[in-house]
């Protein structure tokens, strides 16, 4: 098996988290290999002489599991789930249902130390009740969990549980590695109104969905017809009956279409027709296929399953991003959908760092054209651009009520404005250690740094803060006093400095009576213009 290059470090990791902790998260996009890496590690495991369990929640999930690791690894595993028993098998590795070992008959089959690691796929699970029942039996167990990029939500609820971060891939290393196809986001101008749908469990009621959708569906179709064609097309709807009355729909307009349920006595065959088909082929089903179902030559996704969760729209786009021959990128068709309670995801919450690119990247979505927008590292640079511009001129204006105030230490909102520091400006602590108050320690090293130690919430930012200062210190880059100082005379874009430069210009004001130079004054004067 050879693993691809961030495969190989996600495995390192793991192994050195479990060095210090019991419990540790591999964050990784749907279709970059998730299965084959944690093969990877429970090969390792067997090799050093444990056993492993594989925690899943459906029987799709079990047997992809089963079987990428015998083709990956060579290991046998043995199943457990309904009548399929695991605990008198000489196999190292077990695949078990949580519905199966949630029940303390059959894990009293195993004794408690039987496994020395799990793995729980599609990890946003993991806290509920019938995957804890696992975990907690086989409470000496080192454990992995693994899943797609989550939602903050759900990373807040993780660290409940999970002790650390080991590795994380995001959607956008792996587009511009050429490990997952490109995003291509078109907004489609049809505005479906959901203002009455209700709310349930987080997210919107499936079967009030299906009714306000209904009305849209012709039209839906005639959308699909004008940029889908030449397509392959997956399209998620959020009933059944939706997605029969959809296909048909489909049909009518000239697509080779089939719609999927789980209940479906013709499920196997439908899916292997779409395998077997090309450009033209739709397949609609109602959240079947939303997680452990692979197609790369799927490059087109219609999601009209309107959601509030980061993580069901990640999963659902990933079921087209994954690379294929002569696939140049997915088609991923945004629909304006009204409502005035709730906010919706849109394809920038796959790659956006917080709300206010989201929406930079939305908007500019909007505008792109006929062709739609790639949402690519250019495009969540320029977003990224706008954000800062928005946040700098936010700043100026606290500054100026400020101007007052007589400060030596930098807030640490404004600085890590200054620096075009996203994920400083937008942290939100996930781990319990994270979430304890800065140490005394911390907070004396940010006051040495420059950085108002009172104004630091936890322990989390307070860590990322020592670490931004430090990766600046060693690259040149103007210190926090510099930057507030410069910024106090109306300096713009000095967290881009470097220390000599700012160092330089500073001393020129000192030496001039901390009076700005006219050449320094006319350089602000053109910066602003």
């Amino acid at each position: 098996m050879q693993l691809r290059p961030y495969q190989e470090t996600a495995r390192a990791r793991v192994h050195e988290a479990w060095q210090t902790v019991d419990r540790t998260l591999l964050v990784m996009p749907t279709g970059c290999g998730k299965t084959i890496v944690f093969s990877a590690i429970s090969r390792d495991a067997v090799e050093a002489g444990g056993r492993v369990l594989i925690l899943a929640h459906r029987g799709e999930l079990l047997q992809q599991a089963a079987d990428k690791l015998a083709k990956s690894t060579g290991l046998f595993c043995a199943i457990e789930k309904a009548d399929e028993e695991a605990h008198e098998s000489l196999a190292r590795v077990v695949v078990g249902s949580v519905q199966t070992l949630m029940r303390p008959a059959r894990l009293a089959r195993f004794g408690e130390d039987h496994f020395t690691h799990i793995i729980i796929d599609e990890a946003h699970h993991a806290i509920a009740d019938s995957y804890q029942a696992s975990v907690r039996y086989f409470a000496g167990a080192k454990v992995l969990g693994v899943t797609a990029t989550p939602d903050r939500a759900d990373r807040r609820n993780l660290g409940t549980y999970f002790e650390s971060l080991a590795f994380e891939y995001t959607i956008i290393e792996a587009i511009r590695e050429g490990w997952l196809s490109p995003i291509r986001a078109l907004s489609i101008p049809l505005k479906i109104d959901i203002s009455n749908v209700g709310i349930q469990s987080g997210d919107f009621k499936a079967g009030e969905l299906g009714d306000a959708l209904a009305p849209y569906l012709e039209k839906i179709a005639d959308e699909m017809l004008a940029h889908c064609a030449t397509r392959k097309t997956l399209v998620f709807t959020p009933l059944v009956a939706t997605a029969q009355k959809f296909a048909s729909l489909l049909t009518e307009r000239g697509f080779r279409a089939d719609w999927v349920s789980g209940d479906d006595p013709d499920r196997a065959q439908k899916l292997a027709r779409y395998a077997n088909s090309g450009p033209g082929a739709a397949l609609v089903n109602s959240m079947l296929l939303t997680e452990g179902y692979d197609d790369p030559a799927t490059d087109c996704i219609v999601n009209l399953r309107a959601t509030k969760s980061r993580a069901l729209f990640a999963q659902i786009v990933g079921r087209g991003t994954r690379i294929y021959p002569d696939k140049d990128d997915v088609l991923l068709l945004d629909f304006l959908w009204l409502t005035d309670k709730h906010e919706l995801c849109h394809p920038a919450h796959l790659v956006a760092e917080s709300d206010e690119m989201a929406k930079a990247l939305t908007a500019a979505a909007e505008h792109a054209g006929a062709d739609g927008m790639v949402i690519d590292e250019a495009a969540l640079d320029e977003a990224r651009r706008e954000v800062v511009k928005a946040r700098e001129e936010a700043l100026a204006e606290e500054l100026r009520k400020q101007r007052n105030r007589q400060r030596k230490l930098v807030d640490p909102l404004q600085w890590a404005v200054s620096v075009n520091a996203a994920d400083l400006t937008d942290y939100q602590p996930e781990f319990p250690w994270e979430m304890a108050p800065a140490s005394a320690g911390q907070k004396a090293a940010l006051e040495k740094a420059g950085i108002f130690p009172d104004e630091i919430r936890c322990a989390g930012q307070a860590a990322k803060l020592l670490d931004r200062l430090e990766a600046r210190r060693v690259a040149g880059m103007a210190t926090a006093r510099q930057v507030r100082c410069l910024e106090r005379f109306g300096f713009q874009h000095v967290g881009e400095m470097a220390f000599a430069e700012a160092n330089r210009i500073i001393t020129r004001i000192s030496a001039n009576g901390w009076r700005l130079p006219d050449d320094l004054a006319e350089r602000i004067k053109r910066s602003k213009a």
